[in-house]
């Protein structure tokens, strides 16, 4: 198949992160041609202030060179600016006159410094901090200088500042504010982070606001309107940036702070996106760099034809080193009236933590010094997890190695910018004999982006080595078939367009060559997720047999008439009579979920059985959603049982035949008396006088567990599309054979309820699993 062309305006991090991700979701798709406006390969931005303070050369924090770019296929233009977009012919014009056509195009463009419009401000000796040339000039300007102002007290301007000392200038940092990172640390961290740097030898004039430049042609220095004046041989500009969307706007799009997108990253054009710093997502422009990385993630899925439920926005956070000291903050930092606080404040060690609570749960933090507990915070913001008395001691205890990195868990963040964990570390440590940090970032990108998790990747190194670790990473793969997991089955299914179990076997190098009755199973569950047109004879004919009838030990038969929530009446009940006395049928029970089940049949017989019964037949074989427990009341209770009946019948016909990862047991009980033993199933409800209780995650079995509550709904079709989008959601993310309560337990009841709380999420779910079970009936329909 043809590939599409797909054109990428902008050579930076969060554009080639999204063409990273493009190409491990589909690599044949697109021809990627990439046009940057600067003359280098695709570099770390934020690690500028290394070069700038002499650690580190361009090379250093080159992310992607020519190797890179040319063993993809992709063509690069540096050193070329997209200067016009033709949505209607479906090109791009450059700065060399250069035309080039698309299919798809992805606006990466950036942001661009703000430049104060001030008298003076085209001074020679002004300059900006945004890339590679921003440094050079500040470097040549030290070699004949020695009196630098920075303009700016956020995180770029303490970053120029103290280059520009390691380059032996004497530097004042200029902040119109009362304290320095306002956006980032309350007044006590920035006093304390003001007092260290104060040590390092910068000079700090707070509340002052500049009015003009002095000089003549070059800066001799600032005139503040409070009429007070500095020298300077040099002006560093870091007031902060502006979205570079002009040629955007230019081009049609619609733009407001930045280019607006909606949740996918497309733009008000078809077939143009856009990621990054020039965005603009439900009033929202990021900067940093995990959300755009978060976009990029979307975009590319998106753009690849991968079922997406779409980009919500981010929680922001910042774990920054500045000059050598550890901040981090995120969420609401300053307290109000609804909230409280815990703080630590230990001026001789110079670590300062507070946590903001609103209920018991996280809503902000700051901390200056130790910040190590920085991303276990994030974690519980992100799940809205009130905090334990344990949790508290853990981020308020010193940063020992022991007490920090050995008692994270697994599944913890390291590296916030791109998804790393604890558990990824040690298991590429272990597999791939990694040792250094910079061996680990290459093999997982952990400390890649913004650089503020090394220390914490240093640490776990540290404790990997030590004779206190323990921790081994067994990769729980699929069966003994494969090396495989689970989830990277499914992924390489999809990437390779895997569409039979002999296919995956055979591409994905199955070690037995019909596999086993442990990975046959899962494969054909899987398959059937992924294309829910999945069918073969031999696989259907299966199906079929078993959810009509189930062979017993001694040779013969059962079964289960399909009565929908217990109910049925006298011609069902007839024709149920009439066969069994025809075909002389030993027994008949009543089941638990109030069933009539037929055992002792002989195979012979089956097929004329069907034909006489003429009713259909309860899956209750295999892993499907089970028949509904009722509660008829035929004992203590009088409580009106219409509605919950209902309910079950409506529930049942949707869910009928419906294949699940493990079977699927539910029960509906009318009252508060729970005669249906609701609590005690994987999915309950229990009818009040207010509305329904929904209990997930319970078991009768042999270990019996009490269900957990999910929710309480007011309204039966509210009730109705909450089961609904969780089932499904079970189906979709849940490994085959894993129950509901070790799924919850694994994937966390509060992100549950976030997806089925979402009235667009749950509708997507609701509609997919109106699909699949449309399928599955129309399989059944063709094999009778």
């Amino acid at each position: 198949m043809k590939k599409k062309k797909l054109i990428l305006i902008g050579n930076g991090m969060a554009g080639i992160n999204c063409i990273e991700e493009i190409l491990k979701n589909n690599p044949n798709m697109f021809d990627i041609t990439v046009f940057g406006s600067e003359p280098h390969f695709n570099y770390n931005r934020i690690m500028l202030s290394t070069v700038l303070q002499g650690g580190t050369k361009v090379e250093d924090i080159t992310l992607h060179n020519r190797a890179w770019y040319d063993s993809n296929g992709i063509k690069l233009y540096t050193g070329e600016t997209v200067v016009k977009v033709d949505p209607d012919k479906k090109v791009i014009r450059t700065d060399k006159d250069r035309e080039v056509s698309y299919d798809k195009l992805i606006f990466a463009t950036g942001s661009v410094p703000f430049v104060l419009p001030i008298p003076g401000a085209d001074k020679e000796g002004v300059v900006s901090f945004r890339t590679i040339e921003d440094c050079q000039k500040m470097i040549n300007i030290s070699k004949n200088h020695k009196k630098a102002i920075v303009i700016g007290g956020g995180l770029l301007g303490l970053e120029a500042a103290r280059g520009l000392l390691n380059l032996g200038m004497e530097v004042d940092v200029v902040h119109i504010a009362n304290y320095l990172m306002e956006r980032q640390l309350d007044q006590t961290a920035a006093k304390m982070l003001q007092q260290e740097l104060e040590k390092q030898g910068m000079n700090f004039l707070l509340e002052k606001e500049t009015e003009e430049i002095i000089g003549d042609s070059r800066v001799e220095g600032l005139r503040f309107k409070d009429g007070s004046i500095v020298s300077a041989d040099a002006v560093v500009m870091a007031v902060g940036v502006r979205p570079n969307v002009q040629m955007a706007k230019d081009s049609g799009l619609e733009t407001n702070r930045a280019i607006v997108v909606n949740d996918y990253l497309q733009t008000s054009i078809p077939d143009i996106y856009a990621v990054g710093e020039c965005v603009e997502h439900r009033g929202m422009v990021y900067g940093l760099v995990k959300p755009l990385y978060e976009q990029g993630r979307i975009l590319a899925k998106h753009i690849c034809g991968i079922e997406e439920n779409g980009y919500q926005g981010s929680t922001l956070s910042t774990q920054l080193k500045i000059s050598g000291v550890d901040v981090f903050s995120v969420g609401q930092f300053h307290a109000d009236e609804t909230s409280k606080t815990i703080t630590q404040y230990d001026e001789l060690a110079g670590i300062y933590k507070k946590i903001v609570l609103k209920e018991d749960k996280v809503i902000g933090s700051v901390m200056f010094g130790d910040t190590k507990a920085g991303n276990k915070l994030l974690d519980m913001i992100s799940k809205q997890k009130v905090i334990t008395d344990e949790e508290k001691m853990f981020v308020l205890q010193s940063s020992s190695q022991d007490s920090q990195v050995a008692a994270m868990e697994q599944t913890d963040l390291i590296c916030n910018c791109n998804g790393v964990t604890k558990g990824t570390i040690i298991e590429a440590c272990q597999s791939q004999e990694l040792t250094t940090a910079e061996e680990v970032k290459k093999c997982t990108k952990a400390s890649s982006a913004c650089g503020g998790c090394k220390p914490l990747v240093t640490d776990l190194l540290a404790y990997m080595q030590s004779e206190d670790f323990d921790e081994v990473i067994e990769k729980e793969t699929l069966c003994g078939c494969t090396t495989l997991t689970d989830e990277e089955i499914v992924t390489e299914m999809q990437l390779r367009s895997l569409h039979s179990i002999n296919e995956v076997m055979h591409e994905l190098k199955w070690r037995t060559e019909d596999g086993c009755p442990t990975c046959r199973p899962a494969l054909q569950y899987y398959l059937g997720m992924i294309y829910p047109e999945y069918e073969t004879k031999q696989e259907s004919l299966f199906i079929n047999e078993r959810m009509n009838a189930t062979r017993q030990a001694d040779g013969t038969y059962s079964l289960t008439p399909q009565m929908y929530g217990g109910l049925t009446n006298a011609e069902e009940l007839r024709k149920v009579a009439d066969v069994v006395e025809k075909y002389q049928i030993p027994n008949v029970a009543i089941t638990s979920e109030q069933r009539l089940h037929l055992t002792g049949v002989r195979k012979e017989d089956l097929e004329s059985i069907w034909k006489d019964l003429d009713l259909p037949l309860s899956s209750t074989y295999g892993n499907t959603v089970q028949n509904i427990k009722t509660c008829i009341g035929e004992t203590v209770c009088k409580c009106d049982k219409h509605d919950a009946l209902r309910l079950a019948v409506q529930i049942e016909k949707k869910t009928d035949y419906l294949t699940t990862p493990y079977r699927v047991k539910m029960g509906i009980s009318s009252c508060m008396h729970n005669g249906a033993g609701s609590t005690t199933k994987d999915i309950g409800i229990i009818q009040f006088d207010r509305g329904w209780e929904v209990y997930v995650g319970g078991s009768s079995g042999r270990n019996a567990r009490t269900g957990q509550l999910l929710c309480v709904a007011e309204t039966e079709q509210e009730v109705y599309e909450i089961i609904i989008g969780f089932i499904q959601y079970y189906r979709e993310t849940a490994k085959y054979a894993e129950r509901s309560w070790e799924w919850i337990d694994r994937i966390n009841l509060l992100h549950i309820r976030e997806v089925l709380f979402d009235s667009e999420l749950r509708q997507q779910l609701i509609e997919a699993l109106e699909s699949d079970s449309y399928q599955n009936k129309q399989v059944l329909l063709s094999n009778k």
